[in-house]
């Protein structure tokens, strides 16, 4: 079964194809990426604009073809915080889904973090025992502690990278001063969250997930990607402080020629590594171990698991191969219920 996940973020829009049938594991078949910047067109009032709607919906209309082209029996769509956000994400929703015949999903802050634990878990098996999971998107920081698939605590901060910059680095490169002041800040935000984290037991393995560990992990000397997504990468707390001396004194262009940067990301680096060096702070943590496996994993195989277990299959989503009169079939959504835990 090959199954279509589109991923609408705060930065970009992402189509993984994966192939679910092997041994119960998603196998990526094909990854297409567009920068959106979504978070970046809203207006004073929280509102997305109207280009900014416009070429969200031209965008998911492109994306949803190729998922139908690529011979995806399903598509599950889903966005997360800048959508989840917006003053006006009911219309912008609406609208996407009337013009496109896609039906967001809008995950809650809670459920991204739970069914990104699910996929570092299945990642990384029993033996590591009681894990803890960071993840640093553009919207927000997603942090969760436990010892089953299911987290025993999953957290969800307004901490994005995306957001700390537009909010607090401004300036290109950013200033000492503005670093200083928000290395301090998240210190403070982050000592009630690491304490409720830690509270429920130490972990045997910290976790770091999402494009923005990835860069950093890189910009230390982690492997490339093109090493396979089996090799051992890991971040640590020394290399990160180095990293950020060295990149907070760069532009956003300069940083977009380091290796493992893309042009869209390097606007955010600093921030995030401004995040991730504060959450390992808080929760006092040397070294993170790289996850490939993240939201869109954990997504694919909760909607597996589901079907295993008999539950009720997801119709196919508008943009896959099913159709009824030369129509994307509607309705749909995420197969089985995505739960919130209270934290």
């Amino acid at each position: 079964m090959r199954l279509g996940v589109l991923d609408v973020g705060s930065n970009t829009v992402h189509l993984l194809v994966v192939d679910a049938h092997r041994g119960g594991h998603p196998m990526p078949m094909s990854s297409t990426k567009a920068t959106l910047r979504l978070s970046e067109n809203m207006d004073s009032d929280g509102r997305i604009t109207v280009q900014g709607a416009e070429r969200l919906i031209a965008t998911v209309a492109e994306f949803a073809s190729i998922a139908e082209t690529s011979g995806c029996v399903e598509l599950m769509p889903f966005a997360t915080s800048a959508l989840r956000e917006a003053a006006n994400s009911d219309e912008v929703l609406a609208t996407v889904r009337t013009d496109t015949g896609v039906e967001l999903q809008v995950l809650s802050g809670v459920d991204e973090a739970r069914l990104t634990f699910l996929a570092v878990r299945r990642w990384y098996g029993w033996s590591p025992g009681r894990i803890l999971n960071l993840d640093i998107g553009g919207g927000s920081l997603e942090m969760t502690n436990g010892g089953d698939e299911e987290p025993d605590v999953a957290l969800s901060l307004q901490l994005g990278a995306g957001r700390l910059t537009r909010e607090w680095l401004r300036e290109d490169p950013p200033g000492k001063r503005r670093v200083a002041v928000l290395r301090d800040w998240l210190d403070a935000e982050l000592v009630a969250p690491a304490k409720q984290l830690l509270d429920v037991g130490k972990p045997d393995l910290a976790v770091g997930t999402s494009k923005t560990f990835r860069s950093l992990a890189r910009l230390t000397g982690a492997a490339p990607s093109s090493a396979g997504l089996r090799v051992r990468r890991t971040l640590t707390s020394s290399g990160l402080r180095q990293l950020i001396a060295f990149i907070s004194r760069m532009t956003a262009a300069d940083r977009a020629e380091l290796e493992g940067v893309s042009s869209d990301r390097s606007q955010q680096l600093v921030a995030g590594a401004l995040v991730a060096e504060a959450s390992m702070r808080a929760l006092s943590l040397d070294t993170l171990e790289i996850c490939p496996w993240a939201l869109r994993e954990g997504l694919i195989l909760r909607k597996l698991d589901t079907d295993m277990n008999g539950g009720p299959r997801a119709t196919a989503l508008p943009g896959s191969v099913a159709e009824t009169s030369g129509k994307p079939v509607p309705g749909g959504g995420l197969s089985g219920p995505i739960e919130t835990v209270s934290s």
